[in-house]
């Protein structure tokens, strides 16, 4: 499934953005609310995230450029993530987040690459690429 924009928002909407594609990549995905904190307007929630890696994983620059597709491999994954948020109005106005990325890649396998890797990352992102300019 093509994403209708990858440029990257603050906003509303690439909160969405983000959840579709990652719904997209990974299966049984959960967040557990560890802490959760409120001061007006911002809140700010510690939380793990967890799933297991069940379609193509794409990762975008902030122009929506493709800058890395991650091929599934079926594996698990659980690590620690940061949500910001700004509200208004009842509704969520921006987010921002800090994840572990580093503990979450190398749990499915991203990390160390093995040449193997490397070359259906490569091929995939080419794809992408291509899927991205159509």
């Amino acid at each position: 499934m093509k994403p209708t924009s990858t440029r990257r928002s603050a906003a509303p909407e690439g909160l969405h953005r983000s959840a579709v594609r990652l719904r997209g990549a990974f299966a049984d995905m959960r967040w557990e609310v560890r802490e959760a904190v409120q001061d007006g307007a911002l809140v700010v929630l510690h939380t793990t995230m967890s799933g297991r890696q069940a379609g193509t994983a794409t990762a975008y620059g902030p122009e929506g450029t493709v800058r890395a597709v991650f091929p599934s491999r079926g594996r698990s994954f659980s690590a620690t993530q940061t949500h910001w948020l700004r509200t208004k109005g009842g509704k969520i106005a921006e987010h921002w987040a800090n994840r572990d990325d580093l503990t979450m890649s190398r749990q499915l396998g991203w990390l160390p690459p093995t040449p193997g890797d490397i070359v259906r990352m490569v091929l995939a992102r080419r794809q992408a690429q291509r899927e991205a300019q159509a």
